[in-house]
């Protein structure tokens, strides 16, 4: 299980773990559960983008500095070579949607 993020995922993951401190535990629970359900089990993770066996995800990361409310994380799996790629973190209160751009420049990288 190969696990890594995008330099903007990185700078966001910082400054959200100085806002909400229980998010870099919360962020390895989220890493276990993955491992086992690689795209989700509710209605709590959505496929945004399918290419093969590469998904882009995006799903609810329940911090427990927010109690109650929950981070969006968008990241990439890909089920040929068991990788995860993250690739965006957001509070919902303070973005409503994705970076839909952010997400096709990974895309095109590949």
């Amino acid at each position: 299980m190969n696990f890594d993020s995008i330099g903007e995922f990185k700078k966001e993951l910082k400054i959200l773990s100085k806002k909400y401190r229980s998010l870099p535990d919360d962020l390895e629970e989220f890493k276990k559960i993955i491992a086992i359900m690689p795209l989700g089990t509710s209605k709590h993770f959505n496929v945004l983008h399918s290419v093969g066996s590469m998904k882009v995800v995006k799903a609810r990361l329940f911090c427990r500095y927010l109690k109650g409310t929950s981070l969006r994380i968008i990241y990439s799996f890909d089920g040929t070579k068991i990788e995860f790629v993250f690739i965006e973190l957001y509070f919902k209160g303070d973005k409503e949607n994705e970076d839909r751009e952010r997400i096709k420049n990974y895309l095109k990288g590949l």
